[in-house]
């Protein structure tokens, strides 16, 4: 089969054949037919991920369709043929609060989605929710279960809750706001593009504000009708400071990255006085992946595919992603 593999760090991804994994017991062989870009990609590309082991294929989101079970597949396990995607969140553990330490992300150093073919065990292989193509069901698995578990494990939206959704654009904000204009909230957004703002209201969005502007935080309250009771957010830095001053008092602020870096200042007085909760989270469990599915499957939601590129121009749809151009999640499409 062919396979994009990452060999060194500063180095492109280099397409090749490799032998057919075969499933063993208990295991699942799915043919692929999508996966979707995630920045993690570009980060261990750049040598800016913990724990880089290389060679590597990767790739962490897919679709497909059950070429061949192992022995001993659950009999609840999709048949041959059927149409799944992957939940990439490896060995969660038992504690549904906190990863275990052997939890690992797909595609580094398991092999990852993409390949044509890849094998894992059945309970990470679930049925693709059938109003989504391909395309579109491999954009959905760390996005949506990143986001799920942000807004709802953790932050715990609740319908009609003012919530604000920081730099949307990327998979994950914009799936975090289809998710929670599907439970009844009321999004608004930040992005540093008017353009990615305008096509955030056309998936369920109020209103936005470019967060370069000056005292953006005092312009976005006022069209909003006051502050947030829930922030999602995946900058942290310097900017994560006026994310207090937006925050209503009792409000939850939740964040899964830090693309900005460190958060240098947060005023203790800020976070006590107005009984802010700070939440990490990070990905989510397999339980989180069930309802998120449920909640997909119920709602119709479609996550918001930006483009897609043939397997053998994964390094342009990289750069595409590393320069930040896109509106929702980059897709490649396998065989």
């Amino acid at each position: 089969m062919q396979a994009l593999q990452l060999d060194a760090i500063h180095q492109s991804v280099v397409l090749r054949d490799i032998p057919t994994p075969t499933p063993g017991p208990g295991e699942i062989l799915v043919k692929l037919h999508a996966a979707a870009l995630n920045h993690r990609d570009v980060f261990i590309q750049e040598g800016k991920y913990a724990g880089i082991k290389l060679p590597c294929t990767l790739g962490a989101d897919g679709a497909g369709e059950v070429a061949a079970h192992g022995a001993a597949v659950p009999a609840d396990a999709p048949a041959v043929g059927a149409r799944v995607l992957i939940n990439p969140g490896l060995r969660w553990g038992d504690n549904p609060r906190a990863q275990a330490r052997e939890f690992a992300v797909l595609g580094m150093p398991d092999p990852g989605t993409f390949a044509e073919y890849i094998v894992l065990p059945a309970e990470y292989i679930r049925p693709l929710p059938a109003h989504l193509s391909f395309e579109q069901g491999a954009a959905l698995p760390l996005a949506g279960l990143t986001a799920y578990r942000a807004a709802f494990t953790r932050a715990q939206v609740q319908p009609g809750e003012r919530v604000l959704v920081t730099g949307v654009g990327g998979g994950v904000a914009l799936t975090a706001v289809q998710l929670c204009v599907a439970r009844g909230a009321e999004v608004w957004v930040t992005s540093s593009a008017e353009e990615k703002i305008a096509r955030a209201k056309k998936h369920g969005a109020q209103g936005g504000i470019n967060y370069n502007a000056e005292n953006w935080v005092k312009t976005l309250t006022q069209q909003a009708g006051g502050p947030f009771d829930v922030i999602i957010d995946s900058a942290g830095g310097a900017a994560f400071g006026p994310l207090l001053d937006a925050a209503a008092p009792g409000g939850r602020i939740v964040f899964f990255g830090g693309t900005l870096g460190n958060i240098p200042d947060v005023p203790p007085a800020k976070v006590f006085w107005k009984q802010l909760s700070l939440l990490g989270s990070t990905m989510g469990t397999p339980q989180d992946f069930e309802d998120l599915l449920a909640l997909v499957t119920d709602k119709g939601i479609v996550p918001v595919v930006d483009e897609v590129f043939p397997l053998a121009e994964t390094e342009a749809a990289l750069r595409r992603l590393e320069a930040g151009a896109q509106f929702g999640k980059i897709v490649l499409k396998i065989g």
